[in-house]
Parts: structure tokens; C-alpha cells; sequence
């Protein structure tokens, strides 16, 4: 194998879930000079037709992005088709497809992610025109972290397929002479995968289930949100290429656009060749998907991310960490924290500080990354969707105390920017029928609790009943944190304990961070442990007496 060194260090990494990082996250790893020829090569990708796609029999086309930057149009047409195309060809590339050793699928996919990483600063400005990430998360998220969750899934599906012997002489004592049969063992993929992609993380979301998918034979029909298809239409673009260059069907990873006036989602789920789905989005399609008869579905949905303020030793340290993570792309993360319980009263290294003096606290770091010329617009990005922007400007509505209330940020560099800075509401437990639902965005909850066991109990009853993907907790007592992790270990919850300095509960690293636990109702699956991998094919055993 070409990339065997490759594939290796990254079982290695799977099972150590140490620090691995194939494709390093520093855009200077990468050259120096592309940044400028990036964003070049994208700017001609605009008011045109998108020609990289080798896919044939396309006779239609769409295209309806508009950068939240500019707020104009990026006018980019995509090839597309009828669902019947798309699933004739991914049957067509199938039956070759499913024929390559394991081997064989771990170098070109290994091959693919190389192939890419040659294009992660077109990628990236792609992303951030799209989505509304600054250019730096653009880079990092669509690029190297999703490389490294790619081949996170290659590793875990190598793996998976190398669970028993392709085949053995089995003999069986029966007194006077042995039984013998030859056995072989197939891994027999499902069929055609459908991956369907989200606009706010278009590919970070979208390759660790295409990689899946096709690691274990199976082949692969992206379908792009209407609003982000650039970024990942450039990824297929150069996945075909190297299946072209490896004498591969190129249809066997395909790109499947529509617009928002005639959606093909549900025609392409619904199709009875489509075997595997994998969707990233909100609980409403995402409990629809999960419905259908005869799919295997793999889902990340939404969830209510809770933060626990039991005890602290450096309580600015804290809320900057906090203000930051909720302030990164402008809470436009499935990770990020949108419910803070605080107890009435909470014990400092400063001493007891009560909830409003906390309150007012962390007001004051959200408002200081906002109003910072340099760092609130790199941080906190453009707001993706005009729903997004409407649902932070009408916040009051809820009926609760606005503590702070959402601004636009100035952005030199686009001033045309849609930018809403976070709104921070001040709400008492028992305002459950506001809090226990998904405020998408830069909004924030400041929820007053009696105490920290209200906090937790709160908290995990929120998880229980929509789950959620992320919990920061902040405790000094050892044994009441161990509890804490308990009682939210029991509704599958990971917890993030004391997070301060350059380590926000957002994150989630590939090769050790399992993303989303597929425990609670924010999604059925992980990023990337075996399940994630094994439900994709099955094994088919087959006897022969041998005489």
C-alpha cells in the first residue's frame, strides 16, 4: 500500500485517543502563497459555471449561495439531475466498487484526502463565503479537522473489516474422522450511501459518513444544503479525480445539488437503493430519517448544551473561556453552550459570589469580545441564515429579562457583514418552557438555581428529553464533580470539567474526542467509534464440505 505509514498511525492514534494530527491545523503548513491563490481561485469560481465535477448525464442546474459577508450572490451554477441518474450511476459504480480489497479502498480514500489537502485554502474561502466562519475556523474545520475525521473513519472501517479471516479450513472431530468445511467470510456493503449535508459545517459534517461509507464498499451521493454547496462541491471535484487517475468508476462518490424551490432530500431518502443515510441538521428531519423502514441511519441532530457553575478558583478565567465559547462563530456550533445554571450562590477563590454578580460578570467578557475591533469579527464570523439573525432580534418576545442585547459587529474588511453579537437572557428554573429548547445562534440562557443539585437536575433532564452534545461543568469539590459526570453520564452526556484557557467545550478533536455519544435524542450515532463503522456492511459467511 502507498499510504500504509499513514493508515497505520492512524489505527494507532484510534485506540491510544492521544493527540494525532495528520493534517496539521496552521495555515503556514501549507504554503505561504496560498492564501492569495486560493482566494483567487475561488473568486473565478464565481458567476460561473462549476465545470470541476466529472460526473456525467447532468442536465440541469442550480445554484442559490449568497455570502453572508457581502450578502450578495456568489452566482456559481452546479450540474445536477433527476434522483433517478444519480442512482442508476452509484449502482453502476457498486458493483466495481464493493469488488476492491480493503486495501485497495484505504489507499485511494487515503489517496483522496492527499488530493485534497492541496486545495484546503480554496476550501476554506469557500466555507467562509458559505457558512459565515471566519476565515481561520473556515480553514481548520473544512480542511485539516475534517481530513482528520475522514481518515479517523477509514482507520475505524479498516479495522472494522479486518474484525475475522476472510476464509478457513474448519475441521470438526467426529470420532473416525474430521468434518471439514472451507468457510469464507464476505463484508458485504449495504449498497448506495446518502450523506446529507448541512449549512453551517458543509464538509466537517459530511466526510466522516461519506469516508465510512465508502471504506466499506459502499458507494456515495452527496446532497449538499442549497445555501453551502461550494465548499464541498470542491472536495468531490478532486475525489473523483483520484478515482479517475486509479482506474475507479467516478460515480462512485457523486454530487447531488437542488435548490431550496424543489428539494430532492426527501426523494432521495425515501428511494428504495438508498440503504445508508447519514444527516447532520434539526430534530425535525432528523426524527423523519430516522423513521424510514429498511435504512440504516446514522444522525447528528439538535440538542440543549448545558453549562454547571458549582464552584470556581479563577472566576474571570472561567467567564472568558465561556464568553469566548459562546461568542465562536457566533453560536453557530451544535457544541455550543446555550444553558448556564448557577446557583443562587457560588463559592470563589474571590469568595461567595451571588448569581447576578456572575450574571453581570460575564456580561461584561461577552460584551469585551464583541466591542474588541481586532477580535470580535475574526471570532465571532457572519450569521449563516437570515432566520438565525431574526430569531437573536426578536429575543424579547420570550418575555425575559434581556441582560445584554445582541449588536451588530463592525467588520472593516466586509461591512456588508449579516453580524449579530451574543444576547444574553436572565431566566429562573422555572422557566422551563423557555429554556428547554434550541436557541440556534449567539443567544445565551443564565438560568438562577437554588443550588447546584437543581443545576445538575435541570441540566440532565433537558439532556434526557432532547438531548445534547456538549456539558461544561465547573466544580473545585473533586467528589461533587465526580458526581456531576455521573448523573450526566447516566443520559449519555460527555462532560468538558473546568475548561479554562485555549480549550473551549466546542472542540472535539478526531482520533480522540467522540462526537455526539448517539445515547440522548441530539443524534443515534458518533463520530467515529465502531458502530459508526460496522453498521455499513454485513458479514455473509459461506460453507463448502471439502472432501
Amino acid at each position: 500500500m502507498k499510504h500504509q505509514s499513514i493508515l497505520d498511525r492512524a489505527i494507532q492514534a484510534n485506540h491510544e485517543r492521544s493527540f494525532f494530527a495528520q493534517y496539521p491545523e496552521h495555515p503556514k503548513a501549507y504554503g505561504d502563497e496560498g492564501m492569495q491563490t486560493g482566494l483567487a481561485n475561488v473568486q473565478a469560481l464565481y458567476n460561473n459555471f462549476y465545470k470541476g465535477l466529472l460526473q456525467e448525464n447532468m442536465d440541469n442546474s442550480v445554484g442559490e449561495e449568497v455570502s453572508p459577508y457581502t450578502q450578495e450572490p456568489l452566482n456559481v451554477r452546479y450540474p445536477t439531475a433527476n434522483t433517478a441518474v444519480f442512482i442508476k450511476q452509484a449502482q453502476q459504480a457498486f458493483s466495481s466498487w464493493k469488488k476492491l480489497s480493503k486495501e485497495q479502498r484505504a489507499d485511494i480514500l487515503i489517496e483522496c484526502l492527499e488530493q485534497i489537502k492541496t486545495k484546503f485554502y480554496e476550501i476554506a474561502y469557500a466555507t467562509m463565503h458559505t457558512t459565515g466562519q471566519s476565515f481561520m475556523m473556515s480553514f481548520q474545520a473544512s480542511g485539516p479537522h475534517s481530513n482528520d475525521r475522514a481518515l479517523e473513519a477509514i482507520a475505524a472501517g479498516y479495522e472494522a473489516l479486518n474484525a475475522y479471516s476472510d476464509e478457513v479450513l474448519w475441521e470438526k472431530p467426529m470420532g473416525k474422522f474430521n468434518l471439514k468445511l472451507k468457510k469464507e467470510f464476505h463484508a458485504v456493503p449495504r449498497g448506495i450511501g446518502l450523506v446529507i449535508g448541512c449549512s453551517t459545517f458543509p464538509v466537517w459534517n459530511t466526510l466522516p459518513g461519506a469516508f465510512a461509507d465508502l471504506m466499506t464498499g459502499n458507494t456515495v451521493i452527496i446532497k449538499p444544503h442549497p445555501k453551502a454547496v461550494l465548499p464541498i462541491a470542491i472536495v468531490v471535484e478532486e475525489m473523483q479525480k483520484v478515482m479517475k487517475a486509479n482506474g475507479v468508476d467516478i460515480h462512485t462518490i457523486q454530487l447531488a445539488c437542488d435548490d431550496s424551490s424543489k428539494l430532492i432530500t426527501k426523494e432521495l431518502c425515501e428511494h428504495p437503493a438508498i440503504k445508508l443515510i447519514d444527516y447532520t441538521g434539526g430534530s425535525t428531519f432528523g426524527n423523519y430519517v430516522e423513521s424510514l423502514q429498511g435504512k440504516t441511519v446514522f444522525t447528528e441532530k439538535a440538542g440543549v448544551n448545558s453549562v454547571i457553575l458549582d464552584s470556581v478558583n479563577k472566576i474571570d478565567e472561567v467567564l472568558g473561556n465561556l464568553a469566548f465559547s459562546v461568542s465562536l462563530y457566533s453560536g453557530q456550533m451544535c457544541t455550543a453552550p446555550q444553558n448556564f445554571f448557577i446557583p443562587a450562590k457560588v463559592n470563589t477563590a474571590e469568595g461567595e459570589l451571588s448569581f447576578e454578580e456572575i450574571a453581570e460578570k460575564f456580561k461584561a467578557s461577552v460584551a469585551g469580545i464583541a466591542n474588541n475591533p481586532k477580535m470580535g469579527p475574526g471570532t465571532l464570523g457572519a450569521i449563516q441564515n437570515e432566520l438565525t439573525a431574526a430569531r437573536v432580534k426578536n429575543i424579547a418576545s420570550l418575555g425575559k429579562q434581556v441582560l445584554l442585547e445582541s449588536t451588530a459587529i463592525a467588520n472593516e474588511e466586509f461591512p456588508s457583514a449579516r453580524t449579530c453579537s451574543p444576547t444574553i437572557l436572565v431566566c429562573d428554573a422555572s422557566d422551563t418552557n423557555v429554556f428547554e429548547q434550541e436557541l440556534f445562534g449567539p443567544i445565551v440562557l443564565l438560568i438562577k438555581t437554588t443550588d447546584t443539585n437543581q443545576a445538575v437536575s435541570l441540566a440532565k433532564d433537558m439532556c434526557e428529553k432532547h438531548g445534547a452534545i456538549t456539558c461544561a461543568v465547573y466544580s473545585t469539590d473533586t467528589t461533587k464533580a465526580e458526581w456531576i459526570k455521573e448523573e450526566m453520564e447516566s443520559v449519555f452526556a460527555p462532560v468538558s470539567l473546568n475548561l479554562t484557557g485555549f480549550i473551549w467545550v466546542n472542540q472535539h478533536a478526531a482520533f480522540s474526542d467522540f462526537h455526539v455519544t448517539g445515547g440522548n435524542p441530539a443524534g443515534n450515532a458518533t463520530f467515529t467509534n465502531s458502530s459508526f463503522v460496522d453498521r455499513r456492511f454485513v458479514w455473509v459467511g459461506h460453507r463448502e464440505v471439502i472432501a
